[in-house]
């Protein structure tokens, strides 16, 4: 026994002990990863060795239905995009065909469409902040970013009828003009949600255990942001000044005095802290746009792009006419392309058109950030524990309906 004891080498039992990896998949039914995406990782123990990522099958085939439907009969697609943060689609989208038919809506359409984005945004950011809190255990912080969006779903919906896929930008305007009451029932609600990001910042952005869950993990520089093509908080969290609303102004953004949160690492509490601030920002603009709010119409004046009054359609031949090429043939822009970019919750969104004249788009094509955006996330899980996917999933706050493919 002596003689075997002598001959035998640790190192020999550990080199078998750790020859072989395990490859396991998350997802698509991992209630973190929305139903669709699916992550093969290969793991030596609890560290990720190599990370393959498939964001699924989810694929309305939203690009061609555009291809298919009048210009207007688009709008209710860009819903299903990011429908966390659907006002925001419909304004890209609106403001893509705009510029085709080289025009601008009034003053007060453009402010109205600044306020709700930025409500929409906050409940876009509150929804991601919420989740990825409860996913690390932090179960009342995301109550009270839940109860805070609760009230943004109620003042979107008493303007536009809905509180998901609310289909309320036009081309040329709006539906309808905010409901009387609207302005005081913003500001009262605004109390409030500042209340909530008060109790949820004392409750978690100085908690040891979420601080030490988030930071250093899943750094991202700002050469690799860029050359990955991330927008949006996930590119600020690097330390890069990009927002389309101050790089390319649009609906009078150049008018509202704003900053631009940026992080330092590119970590995960970076990205984290650039949506809660971004909150903060957006409150800062829609109290602006209230204070500024002009009178005025909220349609431009051609009845070949917005549906002329229902009185003018009852009792007039011109009016009646009006309709009736609107719906059978819809709006038809000059022939030409475009592509206009928001700022969306997740990053750029952008819509590439393409008309050949006719009432039908030719050519549609959405940039969508959350798609771009998982080009990275395999690379930026490797070397991390498998208990860090979750919240680096969180912090990319991929939208199936963006990722439609």
């Amino acid at each position: 026994m002596g003689e075997v004891r002598n001959n035998w080498k640790p190192q020999d039992l550990g080199d078998s002990l750790h020859s072989k990896t395990m490859v396991l998949n998350l997802g698509p039914a991992h209630p973190a990863t929305h139903g669709t995406v699916r992550l093969v990782v290969e793991l030596d123990g609890e560290r990720i060795e190599r990370a393959d990522v498939d964001v699924g099958y989810l694929h309305r085939g939203f690009e061609k239905e555009c291809e298919n439907c009048h210009y207007s009969q688009v709008i209710p697609y860009t819903d299903r995009l990011n429908y966390v943060s659907p006002i925001i689609n419909n304004v890209g989208y609106c403001l893509a065909v705009e510029q085709l038919f080289e025009i601008e809506v009034p003053e007060r359409s453009q402010y109205i469409r600044v306020i709700l984005s930025e409500l929409s945004r906050m409940s876009d950011h509150m929804t991601c902040l919420g989740a990825a809190a409860m996913e690390l255990g932090a179960f009342t912080v995301m109550l009270y970013l839940m109860q805070g969006r609760e009230l943004l779903y109620e003042l979107i919906e008493s303007v536009t009828g809905a509180r998901l896929t609310i289909s309320y930008v036009r081309v040329g305007g709006l539906k309808e003009d905010l409901p009387d009451g609207f302005a005081a029932g913003v500001k009262e609600r605004l109390v409030k949600i500042r209340d909530l990001l008060t109790q949820a910042d004392k409750l978690l952005t100085k908690n040891r255990i979420f601080i030490d869950r988030m930071c250093d993990v899943g750094v991202i520089s700002a050469d690799e942001a860029v050359g990955y093509g991330l927008t949006g908080p996930i590119l600020r969290a690097s330390g890069v000044n990009y927002d389309v609303r101050k790089v390319f102004p649009y609906s009078s953004y150049d008018r509202f005095n704003f900053d631009v949160p940026l992080g330092t690492k590119g970590d995960n509490f970076d990205r984290f802290l650039v949506r809660f601030n971004e909150i903060n920002e957006s409150i800062r603009i829609i109290e602006q746009g209230l204070a500024a709010l002009p009178g005025g119409p909220i349609n431009v004046d051609d009845t070949k792009i917005i549906m002329p009054p229902k009185e003018e359609v009852y009792n007039s031949i011109e009016g009646m006419i009006s309709q009736f090429e609107l719906v059978f043939r819809g709006i038809e822009p000059p022939a030409g392309d475009t592509y206009f970019a928001v700022e969306g919750g997740n990053g750029e969104v952008g819509f590439y058109l393409v008309s050949d004249g006719t009432g039908t788009p030719y050519r549609c094509r959405v940039r969508p950030p959350s798609f771009i955006h998982m080009g990275i996330f395999g690379p930026l899980v490797e070397g991390h524990m498998i208990a860090d996917i979750v919240p680096l999933f969180g912090m990319i706050n991929m939208i199936g309906g963006e990722c439609d493919r």
